[in-house]
């Protein structure tokens, strides 16, 4: 399901929308760049949880068995 989400945007910024709506067929629209960019920050602060809760393990002595290559290679 979707729904609408209204933004004022300043001169200067939608302008730069604009362009980057434009750029070289990869977004074909405004919306499609602000959702791309919304889907990047959520990526983003998944990377920043785990992270942050590695620091806390690290933190409280709580390590894996594995190697950290061993875990590179089950990503593989």
């Amino acid at each position: 399901m979707s729904s609408s989400l209204n933004v004022s945007l300043t001169d200067e910024l939608r302008r730069f929308v604009d362009t980057r709506a434009s750029d070289n067929d990869v977004y074909s629209t405004p919306s499609e760049y602000v959702r791309d960019l919304i889907r990047r920050d959520m990526e983003g602060l998944a990377v920043l949880t785990k992270i942050r809760r590695g620091l806390d393990d690290i933190k409280n002595n709580r390590f894996a068995k594995e190697s950290v290559l061993d875990i590179i290679e089950e990503y593989k």
